[in-house]
């Protein structure tokens, strides 16, 4: 529980400052995946669902579930706003296009370059830590439903830096309905991603859903919104 806001505070400022603090983005995922193993033993961990799970239909479920939740944000957010800076994807296009790396290639290669570590960090940092670690302590602390329920507003509420929370010549504010509704969809998307898991008996089926759901954003992002 100390974890989390810690943890919150490197994406942070690796989201709202200038490079080289954009570092701590991924160093965060990186830590986020460590934790459960400096702090738990093996027993613990596999508790918390570091573990196989329990069938193939489990996994392929999740693949669908974390493409199809990608694609109804989208839809939604192009729905409501179109292309303006209010669709949620709008705003992590626009933190693509502001790395220094994005300079000088086409939107081919950046789809790989951004996809890649989309596809290994976030899921595997956030599922291990949100899903896994956090939810874990929780549930030990008040009761599965709580638990569930606090771990996923967590999870809602740090995604509101990638879009909610903005930082423009020195200030910070929210986007005063977009960003509630994006919270509310991440909060959503952290309740499935939390069933997975309790179906599962283990950490996997989540992870493969919200690998699953940054293919699919990134693929809008590049095929749609660049």
């Amino acid at each position: 529980m100390i974890a989390a806001p810690l943890l919150a505070v490197f994406r942070a400022m690796g989201l709202l400052m200038p490079f080289p603090a954009t570092l701590l983005l991924p160093a965060g995922f990186v830590l986020m995946m460590l934790t459960p193993f400096l702090a738990l033993d093996r027993p613990a961990r596999r508790q918390m669902g570091l573990t196989r799970p329990r069938g193939a239909a489990s996994c392929w479920r999740s693949v669908a579930w974390g493409s199809g939740m990608a694609a109804f944000c989208f839809f939604f957010g192009w729905f409501l706003y179109g292309a303006s800076p209010d669709h949620w994807f709008v705003s992590i296009r626009n933190y693509y296009q502001a790395n220094p790396s994005a300079t000088g290639r086409t939107p081919w290669v950046l789809f790989l370059i951004f996809t890649g570590p989309a596809l290994i960090f976030s899921p595997l940092g956030e599922e291990i830590f949100f899903r896994g670690y956090l939810q874990d302590a929780l549930e030990e602390r008040f009761s599965i439903r709580a638990g569930t329920w606090l771990e996923s507003l967590a999870f809602g509420a740090v995604h509101l830096l990638h879009h909610g929370i903005v930082l423009a010549e020195g200030e910070v504010w929210l986007r005063p309905v977009s960003g509630p509704l994006w919270f509310a969809l991440m909060t959503g998307a952290g309740l499935i991603f939390a069933r997975l898991r309790r179906q599962s008996d283990s950490l996997w089926p989540p992870i493969l859903a919200h690998a699953a759901f940054n293919l699919v954003m990134n693929a809008t992002i590049f095929a749609i919104l660049w």
